[in-house]
C-alpha cells in the first residue's frame, strides 16, 4: 500500500499514527471513508464533531430542519448566530472550519422511501442519529438490504442508548419489532433533555462508527448498551436475531417498497 499522508496531516494525526491499532494504514482508511449521519441535532453534533475530527474523508450530513435557539443548549455545533440556518449547512461550516481534509456534503431533506437509496449509496456507514421511529426502521431495513453497518442512538431526559446493527447481526427489528403507539414515547420538546446528555452518546456512536471504519476491537453488535446519567451507570443487554424477523430473518421481505412507515412501522409477512 502506498501512502500518501503529507506532512500537514502526519502532524494532525500524530496521536492516532503511533498507534497500532491505527497507523498510517488505518488513517488512510479514515480519509477514504464515507460516512452519512442522519441527523445534525443533539445526536448528530457530537457524531459529526468527532468524525471530522478523526479525519473520515467524506461526511453527507442529511437533516431538514433549523437551528433554532432552543437547540443550542445541547447541538453544540452550531451557534447563536446559526438560528434560522438550515442544520445540515451549520454542520458543514463547523466541519469546513474544523478540518479541511474532510468533504462535507450537506442535505437539507428528510430520509424516506423516496431518497434513502440515493443518500445512502456508497456510504461505509450510516450512523442514526434521528429522533423518530420511522426513520430509525427505515434506515435499519435499507442497510440490512444493502449491507451497511449502521450504528444507532437514542436518547430520553438522562437515559440514552447506543447499538452496532452490522450486516450479519440482528437488526433493529429484532430489538423492537415495532414501533411504540404514536404518542406514547415523549421528545425532548414535551419532556425535556439535559443538555450534556447528547454528547455522551453521541460520543460513543462516533467512537464505534471509527472502529467499524477501522475494523477493530468489540462493537455493540448484539448488545444494547443503557446509559443512565442520573445514576451515571452503564448497561450492556446481549439480544439475539430473531429467526422470524420480517427483515433479517428467513423468509423475510427483500425491499422497502411495500413497507409502510407510519406509526408502528411493522410488517406483516403472509
Amino acid at each position: 500500500m502506498t501512502l500518501s499522508l503529507d506532512a500537514t496531516q502526519l502532524d494532525r494525526y500524530s496521536r492516532h499514527i503511533i498507534m497500532d491499532e491505527v497507523g498510517p494504514e488505518g488513517q488512510e482508511r479514515l480519509l477514504s471513508s464515507r460516512v452519512v449521519v442522519v441527523g445534525a441535532g443533539g445526536l448528530g453534533s457530537p457524531v459529526i464533531q468527532y468524525l471530522a475530527a478523526v479525519g473520515v474523508g467524506e461526511l453527507v450530513v442529511v437533516d431538514d430542519d433549523v437551528v433554532e435557539r432552543s437547540n443550542l443548549q445541547r447541538q453544540v455545533i452550531h451557534h447563536d448566530e446559526d438560528v434560522g440556518v438550515p442544520k445540515a449547512e451549520s454542520a458543514a461550516d463547523f466541519v469546513n472550519n474544523l478540518n479541511p481534509d474532510v468533504q462535507v456534503e450537506p442535505v437539507q431533506t428528510r430520509v424516506d422511501k423516496s431518497n434513502v437509496h440515493e443518500l445512502l449509496d456508497g456510504a461505509d456507514v450510516v450512523v442514526d442519529a434521528s429522533d423518530n421511529f420511522p426513520t430509525r426502521y427505515l434506515l435499519n431495513d435499507v442497510c440490512r438490504f444493502e449491507g451497511i453497518p449502521l450504528v444507532h442512538g437514542a436518547i430520553y431526559k438522562f437515559e440514552g442508548q447506543v447499538t452496532v446493527l452490522l450486516p450479519d447481526g440482528p437488526c433493529y427489528r429484532c430489538l423492537f419489532p415495532e414501533a411504540p403507539e404514536p404518542g406514547t414515547v415523549p421528545d425532548c420538546a414535551t419532556t425535556g433533555v439535559i443538555g450534556v446528555l447528547p454528547g455522551t452518546v453521541g460520543c460513543i456512536q462516533a467512537t464505534e462508527a471509527v472502529k467499524v471504519l477501522l475494523d477493530v476491537g468489540d462493537v455493540l453488535d448484539g448488545r444494547l448498551m443503557f446509559y443512565d446519567a442520573m445514576d451515571m451507570t452503564f448497561e450492556t443487554v446481549p439480544y439475539r436475531q430473531n429467526p422470524e424477523c420480517p427483515v433479517c430473518g428467513e423468509g423475510g421481505v427483500d425491499s422497502i417498497s411495500d413497507i409502510d412507515y407510519v406509526e408502528s412501522c411493522a410488517i406483516s409477512i403472509e
